[in-house]
């Protein structure tokens, strides 16, 4: 029978937890540290050049920040996913949901709330 304990890393993702060495584990964080630093240096330049199609600014960036979300996911974060990693995944989509609802709910509420406020000048005659 085979030895499941014995990994070989061709298998393995950036964020797979494995039987790795010290020097493989700093590579993937140093790997890691330049693609965010990569992304953002890129979203800097795309937001303060004339070189990108004005309209499609906002939409580069937030491209940019889903990658880069991605990438701290995979390599600091280790979020992959392997069978093990069901319960990380499910935390960080309720985590998602809660701060989803949080925002969603705050924005709702001040957009309401300034629209049922009445006009400045009926303030300062009530007072």
């Amino acid at each position: 029978m085979s030895d499941l304990s014995d990994h070989s890393d061709i298998g393995f993702a950036p964020g797979d937890e494995g039987e790795h060495s010290v020097g493989a584990r700093v590579l993937g964080y140093v790997i890691g540290l330049a693609l965010a630093l990569l992304l953002t240096a890129t979203s800097f330049f795309i937001a303060g050049t004339n070189l990108v199609w004005q309209p499609s600014i906002p939409v580069a960036l937030i491209v940019l920040a889903i990658a880069q979300m991605g990438v701290h996911l995979v390599f600091f974060l280790h979020i992959t996913t392997g069978p093990d990693n069901t319960n990380n995944v499910l935390a960080l989509a309720f985590g998602l949901l809660i701060v989803f609802l949080v925002v969603g709910g705050s924005v709702w509420i001040m957009s309401h709330l300034n629209a049922n406020m009445p006009p400045m000048d009926q303030i300062m005659r009530m007072q």
